[in-house]
């Protein structure tokens, strides 16, 4: 008999799955707070190897944590997903030491094509970037799932 899981249950098993395997969010301190169906939190501090030469956070890094919450969102539903696309606008600058915080959610999702907006910010609030992905899912699981079926 198949087991059953709950559409959150899911998530948390690739939430878990993905970051045992994601050697680039593990190098630069990227923390999965939270996935659920369609949606990432995820936390990376500003190190001194983070700091560009006018004292800011590098926009690449920007990039990098609302990137990987783009992914974990994107592939919440077991689903391979990958980029097809991303745009990203930085309206403050991040600083040595700022904790940044990405919020992903799913803005529309039909047949293998989804759009997803990540906001970047600070601890006290201040946006850092915005991002929006575009996502096309190809095909397997993305982790293995008793009685669902096994990852690639």
């Amino acid at each position: 008999m198949a087991e059953r899981y709950t559409a959150r249950e899911i998530a948390e098993a690739v939430g878990r799955g993905m970051y045992a395997r994601d050697r680039c969010a593990q190098a630069h301190g990227i923390a999965l707070l939270e996935i659920a169906p369609g949606y990432a939190r995820m936390a990376m501090t500003v190190r001194e190897d983070m700091v560009n030469g006018h004292d800011t956070c590098h926009g690449g890094m920007t990039f990098t944590l609302a990137d990987t919450a783009f992914a974990y969102a994107c592939n919440a539903a077991n689903e391979t997903t990958v980029a097809a696309g991303c745009s990203i606008v930085f309206p403050n600058p991040g600083r040595l030491g700022d904790v940044l915080t990405a919020e992903c959610r799913e803005v529309h999702r039909q047949g293998r094509n989804g759009v997803y907006d990540c906001t970047v910010t600070t601890g006290d609030g201040v946006v850092v970037g915005l991002f929006r992905g575009q996502s096309a899912a190809i095909r397997g699981a993305v982790v293995p799932l008793p009685g669902q079926g096994d990852a690639p």
